[in-house]
């Protein structure tokens, strides 16, 4: 439900929007962020008001400003990565005229000179495959233009796909040569590791070109119908965040691939409504409790193009999250997961030995165990490996054989993400909590000595997510705090700054400053849960706040797994946040119990049981705001969207004596609706749990409804599907009771558009006056 990402150097991953804008903060500003780094009480975050050390203009938002061009928040590059060399920054930036049209741009590390490696007009422009357009939608990437790119090992060339169609970029001579595939649509194209190959999908098979004599080469004949050889199955994509069905050797000797059979999988035509006709579709979606695809795992060699497959034992009914080489490409490790996700299996094979796997190691839930992507094979012949083994998601250090040989971190806080790995100098860098759970920082620690050895590399308060270069200790920090835009600066590896990639100072030409004066900043603070945990919240005051008024309130949720909201980052969804507080409401967040980034006893309360613990959080919320004087306790909405959908009609629903009025969107409404992967770790079977679907579905509380309530819905979305609204729709008319809905002919789960997102908002917000002005 909820896409997770890994910045990496050469594999570019452009799921994450970048958003730069100058570091523009005064020394007043600066007090207040190195305070709230050095305290684990987030109250420190007070800072209500606007943005602190940006001078700027005193313009009112509008909803149609915010969706506009250029971006809010400065130029918006994506695509943000380090030529493993270390030599230079590319990153795709968005047109001045057209944020959402991206070109490929570089910066020489050694001048700091920028300029437009390719622009993407030169290249095909065509209509998207259906499977790409889904695999874009999984993989949360729109726009126009060039939308990845991958660096050659080398430094050398940069492989870019475009509308179905490849090219290379030669650094040596600064050309875009186009690679004759063959008739047919191209899907997800990569460099083999040395740069000699091109690999790609397409028609189900997986196909090889030799970049020496432009040859191309089938390696899989059979993928057709439910037979899909070398592609990610619906929830590998949309629920592990894996995205592709194939893995090169280092050696580029071999390639290991998936083989799908979608036949079991429930065929459903969904009927796609758009403004000018419907679409049907078929689709392989595979409901919660019924038939998954059945997978197999084969590795192929070029040299002879012959499959050898991977014995991965009697259970058929299993998942395949991960699948990674091993630095002598003779060795393959695959992630094994049970279906019910309570056991996961790093296991090893040597190739030559296809049906003699050996598991190293092993993670066991009463709930569920989380997946991630921190794994990685050093040449001591050794490993790091995340685990939740002692309730918080922490680095371990392991022999090939599975022995523990150290913990490297450890605490009650968690680890976001392995971010790269100096052998040379016996340092592993990592990102986490340890300092604020509102926050994501950058630290080291020895390799030898473990977690007495944590330092910390990132230096200022907010969000830091890192790029390393392959094969250089320099990373680019990604950057950015309520207080500041995202930024991007150059770092050694001891976190000295190198240089600027992105300052954008925020004057009197940036798209912000005309706002700066009516942006506000929110205080944070925390509550107790019914059984003791902390619960972090943070809450936003009117543009125009007077302590003797008392305003009406909007509770912002998500509130599902894998998700934080009351962080200290910029967000665009923030965006309509601050419309809200022009329009003198009060907003208010918490991440209640389930969210992530605490450990697993707060994600674990809602096993076999969602929507119960979720709402009682957000009452206590609701609770604390009514003790506030300048709230106004009879006029407070819930709004949310997907997993925040569910919660607003959730908590409306069945607390509707503190929720006035609710939007949502796009909610799920019956998790019997959704897919496997996702609502199983959480749900159970429902066979086997019925007693608990049926609690978490939103029918049973429908009877409770007064009044107060509009719900939207892309027509066209593939990911939670539209009859999840159509069935509350029919329930309430039903039982006569009043209601309003806005639904959306084309869009999908992302509700994307300008056009789209403008109509979207300015009904949100004419509701929300309706109901509580």
């Amino acid at each position: 439900m909820i896409t997770t990402w890994k910045l990496k150097a050469g594999a570019v991953v452009t799921a994450l929007p970048l958003m730069l804008v100058s570091f523009a903060t005064t020394a007043a500003a600066m007090t207040t962020q190195t305070t709230a780094h050095n305290s684990s009480n987030p109250t420190v975050f007070d800072t209500t008001g606007p943005l602190t050390g940006l001078s700027g203009g005193n313009l009112p938002l509008t909803i149609e400003r915010i969706h506009a061009s250029p971006a809010l928040a400065g130029s918006s590059p994506r695509g943000l990565s380090l030529s493993p060399d270390g030599s230079r920054v590319t990153y795709l930036a968005g047109r001045d005229d057209n944020q959402s049209f991206y070109d490929l741009w570089q910066m020489d590390i050694a001048t700091g000179q920028r300029s437009r490696l390719i622009d993407a007009d030169q290249l095909a422009s065509a209509e998207l495959s259906d499977e790409e357009k889904a695999r874009r939608e999984r993989q949360r990437i729109y726009g126009q233009g060039i939308m990845e790119y991958f660096w050659a090992e080398d430094s050398q060339s940069i492989l870019i796909p475009a509308s179905g169609q490849l090219y290379i970029y030669q650094v040596s001579n600064n050309k875009v040569i186009p690679l004759d595939t063959g008739s047919g649509f191209v899907t997800d194209a990569r460099l083999s590791p040395k740069a000699n190959f091109v690999s790609f999908v397409r028609e189900q098979n997986l196909y090889v070109l030799s970049l020496a004599n432009q040859k191309v080469t089938q390696l899989t004949h059979d993928g057709k119908g439910p037979i899909k050889n070398a592609m990610a199955e619906f929830v590998a994509q949309e629920e592990m965040d894996r995205m592709t069905g194939y893995w090169w050797s280092p050696d580029e000797s071999h390639i290991a691939f998936t083989r799908i059979d979608e036949s079991g999988v429930e065929l459903v035509t969904r009927n796609e409504i758009y403004a000018d006709g419907i679409k049907l579709t078929e689709q392989r979606y595979p409901y919660a409790g019924k038939p998954n695809v059945e997978i197999e795992l084969g590795v192929i060699s070029l040299a002879g193009n012959k499959t050898q497959w991977i014995d991965l034992g009697a259970e058929k009914d299993i998942y395949l999250p991960r699948v990674k080489w091993l630095p002598d490409s003779k060795h393959l490790s695959y992630q094994w997961q049970s279906r019910d996700q309570q056991a996961l299996d790093l296991r090893i094979v040597n190739i030559e030995q296809p049906s003699k796997s050996t598991t190293v190691i092993t993670e066991r839930s009463k709930a569920w165990v989380n997946l991630h992507d921190d794994l990685q094979f050093l040449k001591q012949q050794s490993f790091i490996w995340a685990s939740e083994r002692d309730g918080f998601n922490h680095l371990y250090l392991f022999d090939l054989q599975g022995k523990l040989l150290r913990q490297l971190t450890q605490g009650d806080w968690v680890v976001d993400h392995l971010e790269y790995i100096d052998e040379a100098n016996g340092y592993v860098y990592f990102t986490g909590r340890k300092d604020s759970v509102v926050e994501r920082h950058l630290y080291r620690v020895s390799l030898n000595e473990g977690a007495s050895s944590i330092q910390l590399i990132s230096q200022r308060s907010g969000m830091h997510k890192s790029v390393f270069a392959d094969n250089k200790p320099v990373y680019l920090d990604y950057f950015s705090s309520l207080q500041q835009p995202p930024q991007i600066s150059l770092h050694d590896a001891s976190g000295k700054h190198l240089a600027w990639v992105e300052q954008n100072e925020v004057n009197s030409d940036h798209p912000l400053f005309a706002y700066a004066k009516q942006w506000q900043m929110p205080q944070f603070g925390h509550l107790k849960a019914d059984d003791g945990q902390t619960l972090q919240y943070r809450l936003f005051k009117p543009t125009t706040f007077d302590s003797k008024q008392k305003y009406p309130v909007v509770v912002r949720v998500y509130g599902g797994p894998h998700a934080q909201t009351v962080v200290n980052a910029w967000s665009e969804a923030d965006y309509f946040t601050q419309y809200l507080l022009q329009q003198d409401y009060v907003v208010f967040q918490l991440d209640n119990r389930g969210s992530a980034y605490r450990g697993t006893q707060f994600e674990h309360v809602i096993y076999q049981n969602m929507g119960d613990a979720e709402v009682r959080d957000q009452k206590a919320g609701v609770d604390y705001l009514r003790t506030l004087p300048f709230v106004d306790g009879d006029n407070i909405a819930i709004y949310g969207h997907s997993y925040g959908g569910y919660m607003a009609l959730m908590s409306q629903f069945k607390a509707p004596d503190y929720f006035k009025a609710a939007i949502s969107g796009a909610p799920v409404t019956d998790w019997r609706l959704y897919d496997t992967h996702y609502t199983e770790r959480y749900m159970g079977n429902p066979e086997t749990n019925k007693q608990g679907y049926d609690k978490a579905s939103i029918m049973p509380y429908v009877k409770n409804y007064q009044s107060g309530l509009l719900m939207y819905h892309g027509m066209a979305d593939d990911n939670v599907l539209f009859e999840n609204s159509t069935r509350i729709y029919k329930a309430l008319q039903d039982e006569g009771k009043l209601f309003q809905m806005m639904d959306y002919p084309g869009s999908k789960h992302s509700m994307r558009g300008e056009k789209v997102r403008n109509h979207l908002y300015k009904s949100l917000a004419a509701f929300l006056d309706s109901q509580l002005k």
